[in-house]
């Protein structure tokens, strides 16, 4: 939502004041759309920003993928859906694991040379 601000006066006019009436209807919506953008803004921040994520459970199992130096979210995803070692990805496409949330360009490089070092490949 905008806050309709009126066109600067001409020169030489002078203007005549708002009404507090006015006013406060303009400041009212000013700070509903600060809230707004504010509470948009804690929506968007992830589980993990906002400390509702334990992240010693997932120290205790990504020992494989810190290895491999994949990225903490690439670990999360994979740790997420059910994957723990190498050897689980070839239950799953590859574009599976690019849709995974948290999984980026590097992530599936790394994962993809490691699958080929491993002689190992994803699932058609």
């Amino acid at each position: 939502m905008r806050v309709q601000v009126p066109p600067p006066a001409p020169e030489g006019t002078v203007m005549a004041k708002q009404s507090p009436a006015k006013a406060k209807k303009l400041r009212g919506e000013a700070m509903r759309a600060a809230a707004e953008r504010r509470a948009a803004r804690a929506a968007s921040q992830s589980e993990v920003t906002r400390g509702e994520v334990d992240l010693d459970a997932y120290a205790e199992v990504d020992g494989v993928w810190r290895e491999l130096g994949l990225a903490a979210p690439a670990r999360r995803a994979l740790i997420d859906d059910g994957y723990y070692k190498l050897s689980d990805l070839r239950k799953t496409s590859l574009d599976a694991i690019k849709e995974l949330h948290g999984m980026g360009p590097n992530a599936i490089r790394i994962l993809t040379s490691a699958m080929k070092k491993a002689d190992l490949s994803f699932r058609k």
